[in-house]
């Protein structure tokens, strides 16, 4: 049941994903509407990148700086203000102790008050960096907002609301229809993914065409998003307050 939308654009907020592209995906047209609001946005990408491909032959520390490009290329269009990278392998992310202090630091930094991040208990997910990135951001929030936790981070700091995008169970929406084509555009730019990600190959006679079926894609995703609520186009968030 979808109780809430659209909040008040915050003074900072902080998306974190588990790997490069992952913020885009879950909340990237509401990351550009609050930008353009006034909001101080922040990204974190917990990954590295370095299994991010099909391609058995790939220079791994090749693709791993091409998708920080991609990433802080993505950031621009929506308006972000900086992207922070942990760098932890992919594939491999575990909501550890070490991790918790990584992310905590960055909230330290930021302070948003706002975090989006993966929901952590969505059943069926296939990816297991998704469900540690949504333990690892909400373990990170408690870690962050208490001061005996980490206390050489400096003061801790107390997000209001965190919203968790691919979630098992919603009942928040954001108005995403002016800002959809900033989030196809920000998911354009990780073209390392556009063959395993979103079915578009570049060498083909048919890339226009898939990258106008994978723009197609992603109005379908936000208007079944929306439609509960009211809207034409959403993007759908599990809303915890107070943190």
């Amino acid at each position: 049941m979808i109780e809430s939308q659209n909040l008040t654009p915050p003074t900072r907020a902080l998306a974190v994903g588990a790997h490069f592209d992952d913020i885009e995906f879950g909340c990237g047209a509401t990351l550009a509407k609050w930008a353009s609001a006034g909001t101080e946005v922040h990204c974190c990408v917990l990954t590295d990148g370095s299994k991010g491909t099909w391609d058995p032959d790939r220079d791994l520390a090749n693709l791993v700086a091409e998708r920080r490009r991609e990433q802080e290329a993505a950031a621009d269009v929506l308006g972000v203000k900086a992207v922070h990278f942990l760098e932890f392998v992919d594939g491999e992310l575990v909501d550890g102790i070490d991790q918790r202090a990584a992310l905590s630091a960055v909230i330290r930094e930021a302070k948003p008050d706002v975090v989006l991040g993966h929901d952590p208990w969505k059943r069926y997910r296939v990816h297991p960096d998704h469900a540690a990135a949504g333990h690892l951001t909400i373990n990170a929030i408690v870690a962050a907002r208490d001061p005996h936790f980490f206390p050489n981070q400096g003061e801790p700091h107390r997000p209001t609301t965190l919203l968790l995008f691919e979630a098992e169970e919603q009942d928040h929406v954001e108005d995403a229809e002016t800002f959809l084509e900033k989030k196809v555009e920000a998911l354009l730019a990780h073209k390392s993914q556009w063959k395993s990600t979103m079915g578009i190959d570049e060498d083909s006679p048919a890339a226009a065409d898939q990258r106008a079926a994978f723009k197609v894609q992603i109005a379908q995703a936000a208007r079944a998003a929306g439609q509960h609520a009211g809207l034409a186009s959403a993007e759908a968030f599990k809303r915890i307050e107070p943190l």
